[in-house]
């Protein structure tokens, strides 16, 4: 679990930071520009440690089903080398996917504005740019993304039904809640960050709104890479003993 924690903490690092000091920067600066490679390149960074993200999180799914419905064997299905296994086809799949967008939409024409209405890189204010036709973009992303999405959302909750079903057979309560809590932090991550790439690229096209799209953006490019720490950390005793603590200070007062 904490191999593969470890680099979904990667993938937070790395796709926050390619975001978070360019959009600082332009908070204090009054003009904004981003070069051409630039660009490219922190969209192409973006894209891949998000698909990253997206395919860690079914593979802790699947890790936590084979931790809690055979425990004993859980050395030998999880070993080493199929956990760095998974975690190669889980990198090769964000850089191949991004690899994909970056050369179809940088490849576009764009002889029209060049002021990018967003914070940072992303394809559809970009695709807005173009004087190109972009419906071709626009399906390979549906459907790339899509893919991702279904395939990573569709092993999560097979692993969770299979997970319920083994955790239900444990005899003792305490049993039972144990198996829970180790799970309780992964489900509040998957939602959390799946839920809003849902919302941001599968809504209708006449609910698309590009000021909320910042909002969205913002939430899973910043927000979420700060949440996650602090939903795993939940689960350590120290932790809960010193927020405890807090309160009852807070409450003493």
């Amino acid at each position: 679990m904490y191999f593969f924690l470890s680099h979904l903490y990667f993938s937070d690092l790395c796709y926050s930071s390619a975001v978070g000091p360019k959009m600082l920067a332009d908070l204090l600066a009054e003009n904004k520009p981003v070069p051409f490679v630039g660009c490219a390149l922190q969209f192409f960074f973006t894209c891949v440690f998000v698909d990253a993200e997206c395919l860690l999180l079914a593979v802790m799914a699947l890790d936590r089903y084979k931790a809690i419905s055979s425990p004993l064997l859980y050395a030998v299905d999880m070993s080493s080398k199929v956990c760095y296994q998974l975690l190669v086809g889980v990198y090769l799949v964000g850089t191949v996917d991004a690899l994909i967008h970056t050369l179809m939409t940088f490849s576009l024409c764009f002889c029209g504005s060049n002021k990018i209405n967003h914070f940072f890189c992303d394809i559809p204010p970009i695709l807005v740019l173009s004087c190109s036709d972009t419906q071709v973009n626009e399906l390979v992303m549906f459907i790339i993304f899509g893919f991702i999405e279904l395939s990573t959302i569709s092993g999560v909750l097979v692993s969770y039904c299979y997970i319920v079903s083994s955790v239900l057979k444990i005899s003792s309560a305490e049993g039972r809640s144990k198996a829970f809590s180790t799970c309780a932090s992964h489900l509040t991550a998957v939602s959390v960050f799946q839920g809003t790439l849902l919302f941001m690229y599968f809504r209708p096209s006449s609910a698309y709104s590009l000021d909320q799209d910042k909002m969205t953006s913002l939430f899973y490019t910043l927000v979420i890479p700060m949440l996650n720490p602090l939903i795993y950390s939940l689960r350590n005793k120290d932790v809960k003993e010193a927020l405890q603590k807090l309160r009852n200070k807070v409450f003493v007062k």
